[in-house]
């Protein structure tokens, strides 16, 4: 499933599994809604789950998503917004916590990253932010948790302010996910013992969703990451009825 260097672990995926888009396409014509899943984790080796964004799910949630999929895949998690669109992220531990009680234990090997993503409207406000990052537990129920933050305030194209954030959560040995092909900043420091890139530049002009160069350039600079670090790597947004054709074709170059 996953393609392993000697240093890092590559998993590359999409966003969701469920879009009509895909069917009749990733998925095969006349396959049930409910085994879509089963489908896709055959076929990608993770997938961001953005439904954990908008509310907590249940106990019984987790545990079907780990019982539909096979050893080594992952399920990274968007946390929920209740703590992160906040004007005081430090007020966030009852957020944070309720969202750890959640059940997510349930996904035992199978739980990845947790992307905390910060509004568009976000700035760097260092005291808070080293106060947020606190908050976040490094295990849960004897479970490791791994954490990455997506900041996309454009004052993070200045390199200054990056690189304070960057200070920051490498501290806390937290990953500042790395946005490709998108209108938010990329921030390339690399600050944890894992990557987390979003790339989201597919068209329909190409039937793989980008260019075979500009795949091979994603296959490569993945390749690169895994000499130090494990990968999570999402083809996310842009023309999303591309992205598993995308993902799959990365999976193949590596």
């Amino acid at each position: 499933m996953s393609r392993s260097s000697a240093s890092g672990t590559v998993r590359i995926g999409i966003g969701g599994w469920v879009f009509p888009e895909w069917r009749g396409s990733f998925y095969p014509e006349g396959l049930p809604q409910k085994s879509e899943l089963d489908h896709a984790s055959r076929h990608l080796t993770s997938i961001e789950v953005n439904g954990t964004y908008y509310r907590n799910q249940t106990p019984e949630t987790f545990q079907n998503w780990h019982d539909q999929t096979p050893d080594g895949f992952v399920f990274a998690l968007k946390a929920p917004r209740y703590a992160t669109n906040r004007r005081v992220l430090a007020e966030a531990g009852e957020s944070i916590q309720r969202f750890m009680g959640s059940g997510l234990t349930r996904l035992k090997a199978k739980l990845g990253p947790i992307n905390w993503q910060m509004p568009p409207t976000k700035r760097l406000e260092p005291e808070d932010f080293a106060a947020f990052l606190a908050l976040l537990p490094s295990e849960v129920e004897g479970l490791p948790l791994r954490h990455a933050v997506e900041l996309r305030h454009e004052s993070f194209n200045d390199p200054g302010i990056t690189a304070e954030a960057a200070a920051i959560a490498k501290a806390c040995n937290v990953a500042l996910v790395i946005a490709g092909d998108s209108p938010y900043p990329r921030i390339e420091e690399l600050t944890a013992d894992f990557v987390y890139a979003r790339i989201m530049g597919t068209t329909d002009d190409h039937p793989l969703g980008y260019a075979p160069r500009a795949l091979d350039a994603w296959a490569a600079q993945a390749q690169d990451w895994a000499t130090t670090r494990d990968v999570y790597l999402y083809v996310i947004s842009g023309a999303k009825a591309r992205n598993p054709a995308a993902a799959r074709a990365l999976i193949d170059r590596l």
